[in-house]
């Protein structure tokens, strides 16, 4: 028997435990009611591959090598949607409908109120509930991360692709255990897009205090519905025919009007909103007054790396830039 996860669009079942919000596995029968092999390929049902920690590419530093082989990959499962679950009578744990993030963060607030033993062993107290993927993003594992957001974007690509883009007849999953649909028709086989969008952490030095600096910008996709307003970093899509660094200076230009050197990879996340692949880079300001590109932001500025403004979540890789800039300085975010 098998296990999967549970996604109902961009949200994850999950159930509350002393630490927050875990995610919860169920288990798929191997067998129909009537006792027949269950096919290999379902819509609603994808299989995951397995997802490796960043210690499997990333030198080990002696200082911390006993916690780099803690690390932990996430083994190969499966992902069901909750409407495959409902049809196919799975059983399910009684599912709490939480209709706010309040809501949401109203009941892991009680986590503290909660004993560890009872949360844990007794499944009928334990509230279970569907959260949004970004919002358990802080305390997961980036391997287990990257395996959410796989799941994410195979059920949203299984679903969006039943038909063949070029001649509109029914496809099928490809024979050959690839991920591809295949045409029943003109044989066009159609595999899960990824878009990548390259990320920038631009840098400069305080032309005053001599304090380092980061370009942070506040997107209208933010909102300013909060008392502070959260800014991020400049990104967007990788254009045809582009190199990756192309794509920095391009997006740069265009969103805050500076000029930017030194352009270095830094690293890469799965981000499935809905496909894509963040390359996130450092860069360096070299020149320009910052005009901003007004149909996209509301305002941009360099801002001290002590004296932030607020950020995106920890878990993204916006966070992550922004916090190496700071560990580089010595400050703590």
């Amino acid at each position: 028997m098998s296990s999967a996860f549970v996604f109902e669009d961009e949200t994850l079942l999950c159930q509350q435990t002393v630490s927050g919000w875990s995610p919860v596995l169920v288990d798929l029968p191997a067998f129909s009611t009537d006792h027949k092999p269950q096919p290999a390929y379902q819509l609603g049902r994808v299989q995951l591959q397995t997802s490796l920690a960043p210690s499997y590419w990333q030198s080990a530093d002696p200082t911390t090598a006993d916690s780099i082989v803690m690390e932990h990959g996430a083994p190969a499962t499966s992902a069901i949607t909750y409407y495959y679950a409902q049809n196919h009578q799975l059983a399910l744990p009684k599912i709490t409908p939480l209709s706010s993030v309040g809501e949401v963060a109203a009941h892991a607030n009680k986590n503290t109120a909660l004993d560890a033993n009872d949360s844990d062993s007794d499944s009928d107290s334990a509230i279970t509930a569907f959260i949004p993927y970004r919002q358990l993003l802080a305390r997961l594992s980036v391997a287990l991360a990257d395996q959410l957001s796989q799941a994410i974007q195979l059920l949203r690509w299984q679903a969006d692709t039943q038909f063949c883009s070029r001649c509109s007849a029914p496809v099928k999953v490809a024979t050959s255990g690839e991920r591809a649909m295949v045409c029943s028709v003109c044989r066009l086989r159609q595999y899960p897009r990824v878009q990548p969008c390259v990320i920038t952490a631009i840098t400069r030095l305080n032309p005053v205090t001599n304090e380092m600096q980061v370009l942070l910008a506040h997107h209208h996709r933010y909102g300013q519905t909060t008392p502070s307003l959260q800014y991020g970093l400049i990104a967007g899509f990788v254009e045809v025919g582009e190199s990756l660094e192309h794509a920095v200076v391009r997006e740069v230009a265009e969103e805050v009007g500076i000029r930017v050197t030194d352009i270095r990879y830094v690293s890469s996340q799965p981000w499935p909103f809905p496909s894509n692949l963040m390359l996130g880079f450092r860069a360096s300001y070299v020149g320009g007054d910052i005009v901003i590109q007004e149909d996209e932001l509301s305002h941009a500025e360099f801002f001290d790396i002590s004296n932030l403004p607020k950020i995106p979540f920890k878990g993204s890789i916006a966070y992550d830039l922004i916090a190496q800039i700071a560990q580089e300085q010595g400050v703590c975010l």
